[in-house]
């Protein structure tokens, strides 16, 4: 038996910030970001838009443009690493606001013997939830599993990372009738504990956040969504995890070759849209025999081999992540998604060719994995119809874009319909902090 994706949807916040505008008010040649790190559009929450409204969004995208029946799910399994509190999962909530929408047609609740939880690990945290749902099915063959990716990536103003910030989120039907890909059940692990990039909770003593708080407390711990990161260590990390999960799954699987010549397409994390192939010249620098020092990835990365790889096996799943930016844990599969809808405007035929992945998160682990597409992938895909959705969204000033990073606003930009946060309570002090939701119909 076969197991893998049946179905899947994506969720984009329906505004942007152009990345050309960004470049131009922080004094950078907009062709180094656009050119040199492929980046384009910039997807930015809206003020009602948090990570259990894009994770709901998606989650009840798919569910009803392929008719599933919640009772048919065992779980759903959100993988994020923008979680809204320490101790409730975000997959609760998500959760719940999908059943408010589902009460009329199916009754209350229609989630209530599912089994839900978050799973953190940086941005792996979806392939993780992605991994544990495949193990579940295969257990249990007449149930099926829901994975949601679901993250927004914020970075301080003026921080090296503004530029790459992003947000959405994908949801995943995983079952034994792997309509769009079946995994082969192999997964290549490289990890290590290390500090490239993290949110650690923090000790303040400042008053104006303690009378913020309202706390007799000399000291509190706070939380901040915006990380704490080295670039250039946490891109050898990337790199160095890469390496043993790539070459891991070859011991795994006892192959000989080169496992990438196998792949149609290689679906990587997708910190910015190039990161994939900037960062893949040192496994192929091993695997054709080369010695992989700087100097001579340099000169691998401009060779015509490498150049022909990326063309073929790697641009065509870049192309999303130009429009949208980092989705942490959803980038993955929205690079996935991102070549089958390339493949689909093209007249290619995918089924029964091989796909590769290559998962990372920071702290840092990394999986690589691969999986056959299936005979109704362009069924699916062209329901999504990729490109013309991310084309339908509206850019918004700079100043505009600013104003939201520091939630300056309180009116939202865009009034579509969808899961809107309404309120978070403030004056009962048994629920303080409870985060209450609408749906926009």
């Amino acid at each position: 038996m076969k197991y893998g994706i049946e179905a899947a949807s994506i969720y984009v916040p329906r505004i942007y910030l152009p990345i050309k505008d960004l470049a131009i008010k922080r004094n950078i040649d907009p062709e180094k970001l656009e050119l040199g790190l492929g980046l384009k559009k910039m997807a930015v929450l809206d003020v009602h838009e948090d990570t259990a409204t894009i994770a709901a969004n998606a989650l009840l995208k798919l569910i009803t443009d392929f008719n599933i029946n919640p009772s048919e799910i065992g779980r759903v399994y959100l993988g994020t690493e923008s979680a809204l509190d320490g101790a409730k999962p975000t997959a609760t909530y998500a959760v719940q606001l999908v059943e408010s929408v589902l009460a009329e047609k199916l009754g209350e609740r229609a989630f209530k013997n599912t089994d839900v939880v978050d799973m953190t690990f940086a941005c792996i945290g979806g392939v993780d939830a992605m991994h544990n749902s495949i193990d579940y099915v295969k257990v249990n063959p007449a149930k099926k599993a829901i994975v949601i990716a679901a993250d927004y990536a914020k970075y301080g103003l003026e921080s090296t990372g503004e530029y790459t910030q992003g947000a959405g989120a994908v949801a995943l039907l995983i079952s034994n009738q792997p309509d769009v890909i079946a995994f082969d059940g192999i997964w290549g692990i490289g990890m290590e504990s290390v500090f490239d990039f993290f949110k650690p909770h923090q000790s303040t003593k400042n008053p104006a956040i303690l009378q913020a708080l309202e706390t007799t407390k000399t000291e509190v711990e706070i939380f901040s969504d915006e990380p704490v990161f080295e670039g250039q260590y946490s891109n050898e990390c990337y790199k160095d995890r890469v390496r043993e999960a790539y070459f891991n799954f070859k011991e795994k699987a006892n192959l000989q070759g080169k496992l990438y010549e196998n792949w149609r397409y290689i679906a990587f994390h997708l910190p910015y849209a190039f990161q994939g192939k900037r960062m893949f010249s040192d496994v192929f620098s091993l695997e054709n025999g080369e010695e992989n020092t700087n100097d001579n990835l340099k000169i691998i990365a401009k060779s015509d081999a490498y150049k022909t790889l990326v063309k073929e096996k790697i641009e065509p799943t870049q192309r999303a992540s130009s429009a949208i930016g980092n989705m942490y844990t959803a980038s993955i599969f929205t690079a996935f998604l991102s070549a089958l809808q390339v493949s689909s405007d093209n007249g290619e035929e995918l089924e029964g060719k091989e796909i590769g992945f290559i998962a990372y998160g920071s702290g840092s682990k990394s999986k690589v994995f691969q999986g056959k597409v299936g005979k109704e992938w362009k069924k699916v895909i062209d329901k999504i119809n990729l490109f013309n959705y991310l084309e339908n969204r509206q850019a918004i000033s700079f100043e505009e874009y600013q104003d939201l990073h520091n939630k300056k606003l309180t009116q939202s930009i865009d009034d579509s319909k969808g899961f809107a946060l309404e309120r978070i309570e403030t004056d009962n002090p048994d629920l303080k902090g409870a985060r209450y939701y609408t749906f926009k119909k």
